[in-house]
């Protein structure tokens, strides 16, 4: 039985959002990949692959919005066996947006397999979503790109000066690149006070939490960040001790941001 679905039917199960990737509303198409990225359906990984080549849903800009979210969807899932068809999808020249979310996606899923084509967008000499591609390399812990990488602290985009020091500091762990970072908290951009929130947030260090919670940005964005802090203190590899002195002061930090929210 075919299970379809429509504006007015919100999505209630895995089999209609996965059904519904091949409706002919591109909206219901949109919103099933986010409905299963959002409830990391990991029985969608080859529908929503299959719908990274989608070319129907196309703007007039040229932009293909169903497989940016269907690249995201696959970075939330974070299963490694999209990495293949993420991969290929590198090659789409036609929507640098796409490609953008694409490598977002891969840095999420964390396989080895996709740093040798990051390594070479950055090695290609032609324009990238630089962020987001040198995030990617750093969550991939991609050393040999390091000389490449440097160069962008003095870039034009403080974005990317910020995610070169991520990279750096995730690298090397010198206080050095940890403390670029934590600088721009303070920046009169809010949008780039943000920005380093969510760096530090996905570096997470506990010296990272204390400067976020002085930050001039809101708590609720504070404690998203020091949650992030707190799930990479869980899953380190440090002493027992170690981590139940850091566990300990995250929790604390965290009923304190409770209590102003």
């Amino acid at each position: 039985m075919v299970v379809t679905t429509s504006p007015a039917e919100p999505i209630l199960s895995p089999e209609t959002a996965i059904t519904s990737l091949d409706n002919e509303d591109n909206q219901i198409r949109y919103y099933a990949a986010w409905w299963l990225g959002k409830h990391q359906i990991q029985s969608a990984c080859a529908a929503l692959c299959y719908q990274l080549q989608d070319v129907r849903y196309r703007t007039v800009q040229g932009g293909y919005p169903l497989r940016r979210q269907v690249a995201r969807a696959l970075g939330q899932l974070k299963n490694i066996e999209a990495v293949p068809a993420l991969i290929n999808a590198l090659n789409c020249d036609e929507d640098e947006q796409f490609r953008e979310v694409v490598i977002e996606a891969l840095g999420k899923i964390g396989d080895s397999t996709a740093a040798v084509p990051l390594l070479q967008l950055l090695q290609s000499g032609t324009p990238q979503p630089y962020e987001a591609l040198i995030e990617a390399l750093g969550e991939l812990g991609v050393i040999e790109a390091r000389p490449l990488v440097e160069p962008f602290l003095k870039h034009d985009s403080e974005r990317v000066q910020c995610a070169a020091a991520r990279y750096l500091y995730i690298i090397t762990q010198k206080p050095e690149y940890l403390e670029r970072i934590i600088q721009n908290l303070n920046h009169e951009n809010p949008y780039l006070r943000w920005a380093a929130a969510f760096d530090l947030g996905a570096i997470g260090h506990i010296e990272a939490a204390e400067a976020i919670v002085k930050a001039k940005v809101g708590n609720s964005l504070k404690l998203l960040n020091i949650k992030r802090i707190l799930e990479t203190v869980l899953e380190s590899d440090i002493s027992e001790i170690e981590k139940q002195q850091a566990t300990q002061t995250l929790f604390q930090i965290i009923d304190q941001l409770l209590i102003q929210l």
